[in-house]
């Protein structure tokens, strides 16, 4: 079994990254074999409307026709047995870096027939987890939970399964004293990083062992 990390975020090391690698080690510890892979790392576009996996007869039918970057990230995620994404939000949305994976993971499998059915081949657990700097009691305010469902519903209606971990109020920055950002309150964000973010991870270990176990039959 393998399970396959997106990190979304361009940094390595920070909130999403530590998530994705406990999620990974949640993985580990079921006997999962696992890869990680950091989009900011590679050179690719988002969906280019080309629609050649939409084109009956076509050698890329049900398959993404563009060579890029991410090619073989998409060809790996094909063939993985658990798939989980990350991503901080940044304007109320994933990074731009995540959607355009987004795009070109999900549009190849879904056909424009009615009620999108898809094509994928098999059906795999898949997650979705978010990094914010919003408290959770403002996610529903700020329309967060809107824009993360449909995203998680698009995975489910792909893969077959598809949970959400979010967390939130986290902390931006090791010292808030350098930057302009006196919106927060930087004791307040390392109390909570140090008290709540272990929690998180934690959750996301959990969430690893569960991306090892098959998806429920309908």
């Amino acid at each position: 079994m393998r399970i396959m990390a997106i990190n979304g975020s361009p940094r390595k090391k920070w909130n999403t990254a530590s998530l994705l690698g406990q999620a990974l080690e949640g993985a580990k510890s079921r006997g999962a074999a696992v890869e990680i892979v950091h989009l900011y790392d590679l050179d690719f576009k988002g969906c280019v409307s080309c629609f050649e996996c939409k084109r009956i007869g076509g050698k890329n039918y049900g398959h993404c026709a563009v060579k890029d970057g991410l090619t073989p990230v998409l060809e790996r995620a094909a063939a993985a047995d658990g798939l989980i994404v990350g991503t901080p939000v940044y304007f109320g949305a994933e990074t731009g870096e995540t959607r355009s994976f987004l795009e070109r993971l999900c549009f190849p499998y879904l056909t424009y027939t009615p009620g999108y059915a898809a094509i994928f081949p098999r059906k795999i657990p898949t997650a979705l987890v978010y990094t914010m700097n919003i408290p959770e009691a403002a996610v529903p305010q700020w329309g967060y939970d809107i824009f993360m469902e449909r995203m998680r519903g698009v995975m489910a209606r792909t893969f077959g399964a598809c949970e959400l971990l979010l967390a939130t109020d986290t902390m931006q920055f090791d010292d808030y004293d350098k930057y302009l950002s006196t919106v927060w309150d930087a004791a307040a964000k390392r109390k909570r990083h140090e008290e709540v973010f272990p929690e998180d991870c934690a959750k996301a270990f959990a969430l690893g062992e569960r991306l090892t176990e098959p998806v429920p039959a309908a």
